[in-house]
C-alpha cells in the first residue's frame, strides 16, 4: 500500500503552540509590571525544565528572582464537538510552577523583626503565582491573543508544593503550581487552521534554558 499523505508534515500541534504562548504573555507582562512598579521583582520564565530552580542550591546570592516554569500536562479530545475528518476539539491542561527563594532577614513588620527563610519563599512563590494568575485572566487574554485556536481559558486549581532533590526537601525554596485549563483546536495534517488575532513573536533561549521573548501585538 503506498503512502496516502503526500505532503511534509511540518506543523506544529496547537498544544505546542498554547504552551509557548502562555510562556511568551507571562514574560512580557511580567517584565511590564517590574517597569510599572519600579522595582527588581522580575521573575524568570522558563519553558518544559524539569528542574529550573537548580541555580537556587548553587548560589551564594541573598536575593535572587522568583522562577517561572510552563509545562503540558495533557489533553482530552471531545468527540462530540469535533469534526473526524479535519479538526478535533481539545481540552488541554497546562502548569504553570512559581517558584520562590528566600533566605532569613531582618523585617520590622514582624514580631521580633525577624522574617525566616522558608516563609520568604513562601510569600515570593505565592506573590509569582498571583501575578500570573492575573495575568493569564485578564480580559486582553480571553482568547491568550490566539482566537480562532484558542476558545477558552480558565484556572483549575492553585496548589503549594515542595521542590525535592534526592527524595528531601530543598531549603530555602517554596513553590505554588498554577493549573490553566485550555480549550483550542487541533487540525488534521490537510487542514491549516486560521487564527483571528494576528500576533508577532520572536522566542530566544539563554544557555540556561530562559526564555527571551520580544513580541508586538495589540492587545484590545
Amino acid at each position: 500500500m503506498p503512502a496516502l499523505i503526500t505532503e511534509r508534515i511540518d506543523q506544529r500541534d496547537s498544544f505546542e503552540i498554547v504552551r509557548d504562548q502562555i510562556a511568551s504573555v507571562l514574560k512580557l507582562e511580567l517584565e511590564n509590571q517590574a517597569l510599572l512598579q519600579e522595582g527588581q521583582w522580575q521573575p524568570r520564565v522558563f519553558v518544559e525544565r524539569s528542574n529550573p530552580w537548580g541555580d537556587y542550591l548553587e548560589t551564594t546570592e541573598r536575593f535572587l528572582p522568583p522562577i517561572v516554569n510552563v509545562w503540558f500536562e495533557s489533553a482530552t479530545y471531545e468527540g462530540a464537538a469535533s469534526n473526524i475528518v479535519e479538526r478535533q476539539r481539545s481540552e488541554g491542561s497546562f502548569n504553570v510552577d512559581c517558584y520562590g527563594f528566600g533566605v532569613s532577614v531582618d523585617d520590622g513588620n514582624t514580631v521580633g523583626g525577624h522574617l525566616p527563610g522558608d516563609v520568604a519563599a513562601v510569600l515570593e512563590a505565592q506573590k509569582t503565582a498571583r501575578f500570573c494568575r492575573k495575568i493569564l485572566m485578564a480580559g486582553a487574554y480571553t482568547y491568550l491573543g490566539l482566537r480562532g485556536l484558542v476558545g477558552k481559558r480558565w484556572p483549575q486549581s492553585l496548589t503549594a508544593f515542595q521542590p525535592q532533590i534526592d527524595n528531601r526537601q530543598a531549603q530555602r525554596v517554596a513553590a505554588v503550581r498554577l493549573a490553566l485549563s485550555v480549550h483550542f483546536n487541533e487540525f488534521s495534517p490537510q487542514v491549516r487552521g486560521d487564527v483571528v488575532e494576528l500576533i508577532g513573536v520572536e522566542v530566544y533561549r539563554a544557555e540556561t534554558g530562559e526564555l527571551l521573548v520580544r513580541a508586538d501585538y495589540p492587545k484590545e
